[in-house]
């Protein structure tokens, strides 16, 4: 006779490799990937295109400018943590679920807020300067409302690694076609109308409505199935931001993040003047736009096997070290000539894409790390807090272009000096580089989450009966 004490260990095991088994179908994954892609029919909007907005349409310096990004992005932060800790402070948690609702009502709002930010008001310098302020500081409150939630949903969605993987694949492809979309679209669109101050907000305007049918999809068609309603203790949050600040595997994944994506958003500043004035083809952006897009899928696809073989965090490091020894060869080589250049930048895109996508991956594991250590479990605060390191990132790569404008000398649609031009190759080639190579020796280091340790973690809390 099987005592009551091992029926109970059965049942707990049985629920472990219940939940361990991959389970999504393509649908949810392909719409969850689609909730990123409307994120990008307005983020990549302003990480892209604003700062040039700024400096050449809006008529502000670029010193100014960059401080736009800088102070915007660390008051976003902020912004970014507030919203993780109501998401998770929520109670009586209705049938919509803790995190959809967010998406579904913030979509609008965030697409008019994205539209504001590419308006040019016939103001004085300083009434320009506060307009960039307010507008980019509303545009960045409103995402976070709706992608906070968004980032949180793929810890509620699944906990099986395979199933995490796919998703961050998916979600990866979404951004990069928001990317290829906005290098692609963008300028043909605003190039349209003579007066580039009416051309761009309209253009930004109707990506943005396509990003508002893309959020209401992904909302319509994922589920959470792993949401647990925190009861109402007081000093819950506070315990929650502890016990983050003791998770190890977070420090690690937040400083690697902090210099990996200000690397790849300071490229994405830059580029536009670098092609301008260093290449004398300021339409390069679409060409290039185009070939990343091509090497996307097989991109995913490499990352999908080598994930399968060595992991998740080896993946990351492969991706890494490619991405930097490309921008070296460019830098030293070959990004002065389009044609090697594009050889070697697409080859470099292609690398950049395996550690983005299991990036989102990532954070989802270190929910369940932290819940393992504390006995916590907070989605919201988590990736709120992580999104802060992005946001920082963010805001470093914003206001970095725009000092180091300043400091080489650059002065708006004129010819540029020889030492400005060497400015601009170090910017666009040799600070992601190096910033990349410090990511990853720390993570290769300090990172203590592979796909085997999580496995354990996620049994241990099954068995806890803590998912």
């Amino acid at each position: 006779m099987v005592s009551m004490s091992a029926k109970k260990e059965q049942t707990k095991q049985e629920k472990f490799d219940d939940i361990s088994t991959p389970k999504l179908k393509f649908k949810e994954k392909l719409s969850y990937g689609l909730g990123d892609l409307g994120n990008g029919m307005m983020f990549d909007m302003g990480q892209i295109y604003l700062l040039k907005f700024f400096t050449d349409i809006l008529g502000i310096s670029a010193f100014y400018g960059g401080l736009v990004f800088l102070v915007s992005k660390i008051f976003d932060a902020f912004v970014d943590t507030g919203v993780g800790t109501y998401v998770d402070s929520r109670t009586n948690i209705g049938k919509r679920g803790k995190f959809r609702p967010f998406i579904l009502y913030g979509t609008v709002p965030l697409a008019i807020c994205t539209v504001l930010s590419f308006i040019a008001p016939n103001l004085d310098q300083t009434g320009k300067t506060i307009w960039a302020f307010a507008t980019y500081m509303l545009f960045n409150a409103a995402y976070s409302v709706v992608n906070i939630p968004y980032g949180s949903l793929s810890a509620s969605m699944t906990v099986n690694a395979e199933d995490r993987t796919q998703l961050s694949v998916y979600r990866n492809l979404g951004s990069q076609a928001a990317l290829f979309v906005a290098g692609i679209v963008v300028i043909p669109l605003v190039n349209q109308f003579p007066n580039h101050a009416v051309g761009y907000p309209i253009a930004v305007a109707l990506l943005a409505i396509v990003g508002v049918i893309l959020h209401l999809i992904c909302y319509k068609n994922v589920k959470e199935r792993h949401v647990i309603q925190r009861p109402k203790t007081k000093g819950m949050g506070k315990k929650a931001f502890v016990s983050l600040l003791k998770n190890g595997a977070f420090a690690v994944l937040a400083i690697y993040t902090l210099l990996t994506i200000m690397s790849m958003f300071l490229k994405q500043s830059s580029q536009l003047y670098y092609f301008q004035y260093v290449m004398d083809a300021p339409n390069l952006v679409g060409l290039v736009s185009t070939l990343n897009f091509a090497v996307l899928v097989p991109a995913l696809y490499i990352t999908t096997l080598l994930s399968k073989r060595i992991g998740k965090k080896m993946t990351a490091i492969v991706g890494i070290a490619g991405f930097v020894v490309c921008e070296i060869l460019n830098f030293a080589l070959f990004g002065d000539y389009i044609t090697t250049f594009l050889i070697v930048n697409t080859i470099s895109s292609f690398f950049l894409v395996i550690p983005n996508t299991v990036t989102w991956a990532f954070i989802a594991d270190v929910v369940e790390y932290g819940q393992w250590k504390s006995g916590i479990r907070s989605e919201g605060i988590t990736y709120s807090s992580y999104s802060f390191t992005r946001k920082i990132s963010q805001a470093l790569a914003g206001f970095i272009p725009g000092l180091a404008l300043t400091m080489i000398g650059y002065q708006p649609n004129v010819a540029q000096t020889t030492e400005t031009l060497t400015g601009l190759k170090v910017l666009f080639f040799a600070v992601p580089g190096v910033g990349c190579l410090i990511a990853l020796i720390i993570f290769l280091i300090g990172y203590p989450l592979t796909d085997k340790r999580h496995k354990q973690i996620v049994k241990e809390l099954a068995l806890r009966e803590e998912i």
